[in-house]
C-alpha cells in the first residue's frame, strides 16, 4: 500500500511538472541577423543588445512570456515568420498596407522620420528634384526601398539596393554612391560614428507617406494569433504607463521615439 501511494505521489508531483512546463509561452523573437544600430548589434561575445533589444526583455517580462532571441536573414523574415521558425518580429517593421496583407502587427512601439544622408560639402535636398541623377543606397526588403523606388528612382535617380544597411553606409564613405536613405536614427547613428563623421551628414527627411512609409514600427505576428497580440499590445501600454519605457529609451537617444 505504502508503495502505491509513493507512486501516486510521483505521478501527481511529475504530472504538476509537466503541467507547469506546459504553461510556460515559449515565443521565438525574430529580427535582423544583420547589425541595425542603435536598435541590434552583437557586442564583442557575440551577445545582442541595442534599444530594440532591451524593449524586447521588457515586453516580453511585463507579459510574461519566455522569449527565445532568434536572428534571421531580413529578406527572408516574414516568411520564417508565417512558417513558424519564429513567432513574433521585434525588428523595427513599419507597419503597412502591403504587410497587413500577410501577417498582422501589434499596436505601434514606435514612429521616427525617414531621412537621407550624403557626403559633406554637397548640397542637396531630400526630395525627388534635387536626387535627379544621382544614385540612392537602400536595404533591401524595406519601406526605404519601397520609397526611393516610388519617389526617386521614377524621378530621374537610381536606386541600388544592398543586404544590409552597413553595407550602403560603407558605400556612401567610400564614394561609391551619393546618398543613402533609410531610419533617421539608424542614420544619425552612422553619422555619429568615427566614419559617419567624417565623411557624411543628414541632407533631411523624406516628404511622408503612410501607405508606404507605414504607421509606426510594431510587432509582427501571424494572422489569428489575437490572444498573443493583446498579452503584446498590454504589455507595451503597461511600460509605456509605468516608465519603463522611457527609462532604457534615455540611454539612447535624447528625444521622444514614440512619436505622436
Amino acid at each position: 500500500m505504502k508503495k502505491t501511494f509513493q507512486t501516486i505521489a510521483l505521478s501527481l508531483a511529475l504530472g504538476i511538472a509537466a503541467a507547469g512546463a506546459a504553461s510556460a509561452e515559449q515565443i521565438k523573437v525574430g529580427f535582423a541577423a544583420e547589425p541595425y544600430p542603435p536598435f541590434t548589434s552583437p557586442d564583442a561575445s557575440g551577445n545582442w543588445e541595442g534599444w530594440e533589444v532591451e524593449f524586447q526583455k521588457a515586453v516580453c517580462a511585463e507579459a510574461k512570456l519566455d522569449c527565445v532571441i532568434t536572428p534571421v536573414a531580413w529578406d527572408g523574415i516574414i516568411p520564417a515568420l508565417t512558417s513558424k521558425k519564429i513567432d513574433i518580429i521585434i525588428g523595427s517593421m513599419s507597419i503597412t498596407e502591403e504587410r497587413l496583407k500577410t501577417i498582422d502587427f501589434s499596436d505601434k512601439y514606435y514612429n521616427t522620420p525617414t531621412g537621407i544622408i550624403g557626403p559633406k560639402g554637397e548640397t542637396f535636398e531630400a526630395t525627388p528634384e534635387s536626387l535627379k541623377g544621382k544614385t540612392i543606397g537602400v536595404q533591401v526588403s524595406t519601406v526605404h526601398q519601397d520609397y526611393a523606388n516610388k519617389y526617386f528612382g521614377e524621378n530621374g535617380a537610381t536606386v541600388k539596393e544592398y543586404q544590409t544597411q552597413d553595407e550602403a553606409n560603407n558605400d556612401l564613405a567610400a564614394g561609391r554612391i551619393d546618398a543613402v536613405q533609410a531610419d533617421a536614427i539608424a542614420l544619425d547613428a552612422f553619422l555619429k560614428s568615427d566614419q559617419g563623421q567624417d565623411c557624411c551628414e543628414m541632407k533631411g527627411n523624406v516628404k511622408d507617406d503612410p501607405a508606404i512609409l507605414g504607421a509606426g514600427v510594431g510587432i509582427g505576428l501571424r494572422k489569428g494569433e489575437d490572444e498573443l497580440k493583446g498579452k503584446l499590445n498590454a504589455a507595451i501600454k503597461a511600460i509605456r504607463g509605468n516608465g519603463t519605457y522611457d527609462t532604457f529609451s534615455k540611454k539612447y537617444f535624447d528625444f521622444n521615439i514614440y512619436g505622436e
